[in-house]
């Protein structure tokens, strides 16, 4: 098998059935979370935003797409060590995010930071932080020896579209 397998065997040609709807509904619902982010953002961003969505917009479909091919890679080396340690891995991560989540909320409140789009560091934790469901399903497709690249792909664009889409929709 390769992670870079695109069509799904077992098609007349030879090239396979083409998109699944598994990868086609999970690439949208991956982008969720971003375009939920996007569009809080989108009500902070003073002045012109175009490229604030732009940089949302990419630096979220590069995470999308990148975290499903390196939670596939993760899946197929440790399958077994996985299955072992999958739940504590989980809570670790949540409780990760969950616990600055709750620092944040106890903290002082400033509603609104500006653009946060533009710290390279602040864009890169809202990339990441709605980027850890994909690294997830990635090492889900790949313990029941799915593809996917058609995953990665559709979640990538997925994304970047909706994120443009959310601060544009967070402006009004």
């Amino acid at each position: 098998r390769s992670i870079f397998l695109f069509f799904q065997e077992g098609g007349e040609d030879g090239l396979g059935e083409g998109l699944d709807w598994e990868s086609a509904v999970s690439g949208f619902s991956l982008a969720l979370d971003a375009f939920a982010v996007s569009v809080c953002m989108g009500a902070c961003i003073p002045g012109r935003f175009g490229r604030a969505s732009l940089r949302m917009g990419g630096a979220c479909g590069l995470f999308q797409f990148l975290m499903p091919l390196g939670g596939w890679v993760a899946g197929e080396w440790s399958a077994g060590l996985m299955t072992a340690l999958d739940h504590w891995l989980a809570f670790g991560l949540l409780a990760f995010v969950g616990g600055g989540m709750i620092r944040n909320a106890l903290g002082p409140s400033n509603r609104c930071d500006g653009d946060a789009t533009a710290s390279p560091g602040a864009l890169f934790s809202l990339a990441l932080a709605t980027s850890i469901d994909a690294f997830v399903v990635g090492a889900g497709f790949a313990l029941v020896n799915k593809p996917v690249l058609t995953l990665a792909l559709l979640a990538g664009v997925f994304t970047a579209l909706t994120c443009v889409l959310g601060i544009y929709i967070g402006r009004f």
